[in-house]
C-alpha cells in the first residue's frame, strides 16, 4: 500500500497512462481482429463447402437400369481427404459416401431443410452443408422416366479454419506487443524531452528567494501554449511578492526609525531636565514637551495600527457597507474648522447636486470619515495662509467622485509617484512644520483600495494639489443633469 501511495512524477504518470491506453487498445484490436478473422474465414469456408456440395449434387445421375434409379458417380469427385460427403435419395437409400466416412445411415434425418449443420464424424467436428435437389432417371420424352428427390451432405473439418484464425490473431497480438515495446521507450524519451521546459521553469523558480528575486523564464516555456499562462502567473506573483517584501522591509525600517526618533526626543527631553536642578516652571515646560512628544509617538503607533488593520482585513460575505459621503465631508469640515482658522485657511464645501445627496459609497461610516478627514487635514496643512481649500462631489455613472483642491506649494513631480508610500516625505522640513507622520495618505490609499475605488493626486508646483477619489456607489443612483 505504501508503494502504491508513493508520489510519482508527472512524466511517470503520463508514461504509465499512455502505455495503459496502448495496452487496452492492443487488447481491443486483438479482440476485434479475432471477430473479423472468424467471420471472414468461416464465410470463405462456408462458400467453399457449399460449392463442393453442389459438385456432389451434379455427380448424381441416371443409373441406366430398368428401375430408373439414380446413382452417384464418385469417379468425377476429387476432394481433400479431410472432407466428407454422402448422398441419399428420397427413400433414404444411400447413393454414395466418401471413403473416410465410416458408418451407415444418414447423418441428417430425411426431410431436413437446406443449411449448415454441425457433424461429429469419426470423433471429429465437421461443419457441413445440407442441400436438396431433383434428378430424372429414364426417358422423359416417352414418359417412362422417374423423378427422384435427392439430398447431399458435404462437410469439412473446422480445425484448419481455427488454425488460420489463431494464426491471424497471434500475428495481430505479436504486432501489438512489438509496437508496445517499441513505443514505450520512445514515449518516455519524448515526454522527458517535452517536459524539459517544466523542469527548467521549476529550477529557475527554486532559485528565487527573499534576497534574490531574479526570475527569467526560458523562451521554451513562454512559447509553449500550456506553460505560457503558468509562466506569466509566476512572473506576476513573484513581482507582487517582491513588491510586498520590499514594502514590508521599507515599512519596518521606516517605522523603526520613526519610533526610535520619537523615543530619542522624549529621552533627550527627560535627560535635559535631569542635568541640573530646575524651577517648577522649567519642570512644567519640560514635562509638557515630553507629553507632546508622547502624544506624537502615540499618534504614530495608532496610525500604524490603523494602516495594518485596513491592509489586512477582508470584508465578510454579505457585509453591506454604505456611508453618506456628503455627511462625512460636512462633519470633517466642521471638525477642522478651528485648525483651518488658526492657519488662516478657508475651507469651502461646494453644494452637491440632488443625486449626490442621495448616493452612498461602499465604505464603513468611520472609514469614510477617516478618509475625508485625512485628505482635508493634509490639504489644510500644506496650504498657504489666506488661501482656500475646496471640496467637490459629483456622481459619474456608478461612481461617486470626491475632489479636494488646495492652493499650496504643490508636490515635486519626482515625489508625486511616492506620496502613497508609508513614511514617505518629499520635504522633511515641511513634515516638521506640519507635524505629519507620513502615514495619512497611505491610510487613505488602503481604505480606497479596500472599497474597490481609486485615488489619484495631481499637482503643480506653486499652484496647488488636487486629490481625486472615486468610490463605487451602493444602491440606486439618481441621474442628475446639470443645467
Amino acid at each position: 500500500m505504501r508503494m502504491l501511495l508513493k508520489p510519482r512524477s508527472i512524466a511517470f504518470r503520463l508514461i504509465v497512462a499512455v502505455l495503459a491506453v496502448e495496452l487496452v487498445s492492443a487488447v481491443v484490436v486483438v479482440f476485434l481482429s479475432f471477430g473479423y478473422e472468424r467471420h471472414a474465414h468461416f464465410k470463405s469456408f462456408d462458400t467453399l463447402i457449399h460449392g463442393r456440395a453442389d459438385e456432389v449434387m451434379a455427380a448424381i445421375g441416371d443409373a441406366d437400369d430398368v428401375q430408373n434409379d439414380v446413382m452417384l458417380d464418385q469417379s468425377v469427385l476429387h476432394f481433400p481427404p479431410d472432407e466428407v460427403y454422402e448422398a441419399f435419395d428420397d427413400t433414404g437409400q444411400l447413393l454414395g459416401r466418401s471413403p473416410n466416412w465410416q458408418g451407415a445411415g444418414a447423418a441428417v434425418p430425411p426431410g431436413s431443410k437446406d443449411g449448415f449443420v454441425q457433424l461429429d464424424v469419426n470423433g471429429r467436428k465437421f461443419r457441413a452443408m445440407h442441400v436438396h435437389g431433383e434428378r430424372f432417371a429414364g426417358e422423359r420424352v416417352r414418359g417412362s422416366g422417374k423423378l427422384h428427390r435427392v439430398s447431399v451432405l458435404y462437410g469439412g473439418s473446422t480445425d484448419r479454419v481455427w488454425r488460420a484464425i489463431d494464426g491471424a490473431v497471434e500475428f495481430y497480438a505479436a504486432g501489438s506487443l512489438l509496437l508496445l515495446l517499441v513505443t514505450g521507450p520512445l514515449i518516455a524519451w519524448l515526454l522527458h524531452r517535452g517536459l524539459l521546459p517544466v523542469r527548467q521553469l521549476a529550477t529557475l523558480a527554486a532559485d528565487v528567494s527573499a534576497d534574490s528575486w531574479h526570475f527569467d523564464p526560458p523562451a521554451s516555456a513562454r512559447m509553449t501554449p500550456e506553460l505560457a499562462p503558468l509562466t506569466e502567473a509566476m512572473e506576476s506573483v513573484l513581482k507582487r511578492l517582491e513588491r510586498s517584501f520590499l514594502q514590508q522591509k521599507t515599512f519596518l525600517s521606516d517605522a523603526a526609525h520613526e519610533l526610535k526618533t520619537a523615543v530619542a526626543v522624549v529621552k533627550s527631553s527627560l535627560q535635559l531636565l535631569n542635568m541640573k536642578r530646575r524651577t517648577g516652571a522649567e519642570y512644567k515646560a519640560g514635562l509638557e514637551r515630553c507629553l507632546g512628544d508622547c502624544q506624537r509617538l502615540e499618534e504614530i503607533v495608532a496610525k500604524m495600527l490603523t494602516l495594518a488593520r485596513e491592509e489586512n482585513s477582508r470584508n465578510a460575505i454579505g457585509d453591506v457597507r454604505a456611508a453618506d459621503l456628503v455627511g462625512c465631508a460636512r462633519e470633517s469640515v466642521s471638525r477642522l474648522e478651528t485648525m483651518a482658522a488658526l492657519r488662516g485657511v478657508q475651507v469651502r464645501l461646494a453644494e452637491p447636486d440632488a443625486g449626490v445627496g442621495t448616493a452612498q459609497v461602499a465604505l464603513a461610516a468611520e472609514h469614510c470619515l477617516l478618509l475625508v478627514e485625512n485628505l482635508l487635514t493634509n490639504a489644510v496643512q500644506h496650504s498657504a495662509p489666506g488661501s482656500a481649500v475646496e471640496l467637490r462631489m459629483t456622481v459619474e455613472g456608478r461612481e461617486m467622485v470626491l475632489e479636494i483642491e488646495d492652493r499650496g506649494d504643490g508636490i515635486d513631480p519626482q515625489a508625486l509617484p511616492h506620496v502613497f508610500d508609508r513614511f514617505y516625505r518629499g520635504d522633511p522640513s515641511r513634515t516638521r512644520n506640519t507635524g505629519g507622520t507620513g502615514l495619512g495618505l497611505a491610510i487613505c490609499k488602503a481604505i480606497v483600495d479596500k472599497a474597490g475605488g481609486s485615488i489619484v493626486l495631481t499637482s503643480q508646483r506653486s499652484l496647488g494639489t488636487t486629490a481625486t477619489v472615486r468610490l463605487p456607489v451602493v444602491g440606486r443612483v439618481e441621474q442628475v443633469v446639470r443645467q
